[in-house]
């Protein structure tokens, strides 16, 4: 019962940090970064949505520039 406990809380907290991911990518690409199109920032939304942490990864090393 307990490891299901802790299973509960390690799942709340990354689909926390998950959501915090996204909101961050998602507002960096359309507040801040003035270079990139329509397009891309669309794209980059999508991306934030479907895989939030993966995204914000590749978008600090990537994307920000």
């Amino acid at each position: 019962m307990a490891l299901l406990g802790l299973s509960g809380a390690l799942g709340t907290l990354i689909g926390i940090v998950a959501l915090i991911c996204a909101i961050w990518v998602i507002y960096d690409v359309w507040a801040n970064n003035k270079k990139l199109n329509d397009t891309a920032k669309i794209i980059w939304t999508v991306f934030a949505v479907i895989s939030s942490i993966l995204t914000a990864i590749v978008y600090y090393f990537i994307g920000r520039k």
